[in-house]
């Protein structure tokens, strides 16, 4: 019980992104729908809002951008994440906390492509970096990809570097 209230002692669970960092991503994935947003904060033109409960809808086909809420339904989104992929040929690349230590990483990321991101993001309308590591989760349709890990830089250290680049 201790370690759960120091997983969920935050009062917000909800980070929008940075756009920045989002433009990298959706160069490289093309999003057609943010399935965990809000009208505020949503980075793509589709969205599924809090009311619209993109838990219970079908993302079949789409490749969806996913920051979910980071408290206690974040496991049920990164099974929803697994599951489209898997049943419904979405392609899903979920923005999470780096928590290697969850049910839900060893449970759903065997699947899936995983980048480590250097550095902490600060995401919008905070003060200072997140107090936590975040990892990209990639889903691709039928799960096709093997397991893979690596430390992503997606900023770049020189205005001579792509803005784009895979460490490793």
């Amino acid at each position: 019980m201790a370690s759960e209230n120091i997983a969920h002692r935050s009062v917000c669970h909800v980070y929008e992104t940075p756009l920045e960092f989002f433009d990298v991503i959706n160069r490289e994935f093309g999003f057609t729908i943010d399935v965990a947003a809000t009208a505020q904060n949503t980075k793509c033109s589709r969205f599924f809002s809090v009311k619209q409960n993109g838990l219970s809808r079908s993302w079949r086909r789409e490749v969806c951008w996913m920051n979910p809420p980071y408290g206690r339904e974040l496991p049920r989104w990164m099974r929803k994440a697994y599951t489209e992929a898997r049943d419904s040929a979405a392609t899903v690349v979920c923005l999470v906390p780096a928590r290697t230590h969850t049910g839900w990483f060893h449970a759903y990321t065997p699947q899936a492509e995983v980048r480590f991101l250097r550095g902490r993001l600060r995401y919008v309308d905070t003060d200072g970096e997140a107090p936590f590591a975040q990892l990209l989760v990639i889903f691709r349709p039928g799960l096709a990809r093997p397991w893979g890990m690596k430390l992503w830089e997606w900023r770049p250290r020189t205005k001579q570097q792509l803005l784009f680049s895979i460490a490793g």
